[in-house]
């Protein structure tokens, strides 16, 4: 496994690749969630590209972010990695910042932007700009993410990148929390209370299965996410929407994403769970 810091080091070992690339796009403290990317990258493409950057335009403070380069090293040579790219900032904007940003739009406000202004900006920006740098043939990214997932492929789509993506299920632990670097903050009592979460996706997913429709999902997980609210560590819910696939509004029928956020003492969690919405009951003539 190659692991280079520049782009020059990164251009000489992707030169030295044969065959299909695929890229996982990664800010470090990897856990079993970006083992599963890799992986995937691994059975659908020859060879795989790990990139590890703390990006300064998503963060007031990117210093706060955990950084564990050797760690991350390893679990990317332990799932078959070929090349690391752990870059510092001034290698990645060389000149300070960048002057054009990708702006995603309406659809890159709300659920993870609010109270963010330019939060995507700065998310797609790097994101491109990674891909620029490593021409993968595709890039996988984790269904947790979802407002990333949608909104990437929704760039790709625009501006015509040569790019297939490829999106991950979400890894989760076994009692249902999705992996994330974030839970290592929860104190025992907060975890407990953070499976609020994913259980108040499921009952939604439930709904939909029994064919509810819109309504009954989100009331059966607001439910949940209310009673949570009143426990003996609280869980507040931040967000809980239901969109299109493409983060439109709920489609009548069809394909469609819970997406939900809340926040467990002082740690900010998020997941999301796909589910289908049965056609609307014909009434009775």
């Amino acid at each position: 496994m190659i692991v280079t810091t520049d782009r020059t080091g990164l251009a000489q070992a992707r030169a030295g690749l044969r065959g299909s690339v695929g890229l996982v796009i990664t800010m470090g403290a990897l856990h079993a969630g970006h083992a599963a990317l890799i992986r995937a990258a691994r059975e659908h493409t020859d060879h795989v590209v790990v990139t590890v950057y703390v990006n300064p335009l998503q963060y007031e403070d990117p210093a706060v972010y955990p950084r564990t380069p050797e760690a991350d090293c390893a679990l990317c040579q332990a799932e078959g990695a070929d090349v690391v790219y752990l870059p510092e900032t001034a290698e990645v904007y060389r000149d300070g910042g960048p002057l054009v940003r990708v702006v995603p739009g309406a659809q890159g406000e709300g659920l993870e932007a609010d109270g963010r202004p330019g939060y995507f900006d700065g998310v797609l920006t790097v994101m491109l700009k990674m891909t620029n740098l490593v021409r993968p043939d595709a890039v996988f990214l984790g269904e947790k993410d979802f407002q990333q997932l949608a909104l990437f492929r929704r760039m790709v789509f625009d501006l015509d990148v040569p790019v297939e993506v490829v999106g991950v299920p979400t890894v989760r632990e076994r009692d249902g929390l999705a992996l994330s670097s974030r839970n290592a903050r929860l104190s025992p009592a907060e975890r407990t209370a953070a499976l609020a979460l994913p259980r108040a996706l499921t009952a939604g997913a439930e709904a939909a299965a029994l064919g509810g429709q819109a309504a009954d999902v989100m009331g059966a997980a607001e439910k949940l996410l209310r009673d949570a609210g009143q426990g003996e560590v609280p869980v507040y819910p931040l967000y809980l929407e239901l969109t299109d696939p493409g983060l439109g509004p709920a489609p009548g029928a069809g394909e469609a994403w819970l997406l939900a956020a809340v926040q467990v003492g002082a740690t900010r969690l998020i997941d999301g769970m796909p589910l289908r919405l049965a056609e609307p009951s014909q009434a009775a003539p």
